[in-house]
């Protein structure tokens, strides 16, 4: 599997370490269901899911990957910066 990073170009799965599904987190007020939520409660599609990517053997920076789980096939991969997924401030 090849992933574009944003910085470096095409580059093998096996530079990067993945992190999980790239979503939005709660704030730190939410009430405790939101986090039940959030930790507990999360689907499992088939199809393009959002995942959080760690280019720990190039830049070192964290990407938003968009990955097909069926299929394996890198949709997209930008900069998780812009993504806003570290919830409401």
């Amino acid at each position: 599997m090849r992933v574009t990073c944003p910085n470096c170009g095409e580059r093998d799965r096996r530079e990067f370490y993945v992190k999980g599904a790239a979503l939005v987190r709660p704030g730190a007020d939410a009430p405790v269901e939101a986090w039940h939520e959030h930790v507990h409660m999360r689907d499992n599609p088939a199809g393009d899911v959002h995942e959080l990517w760690y280019h720990e053997m190039g830049c070192g920076a964290w990407l938003n990957v968009c990955r097909n789980v069926v299929s394996h096939e890198v949709v997209s991969a930008v900069l998780a910066a812009g993504s806003d997924l570290g919830g409401a401030r």
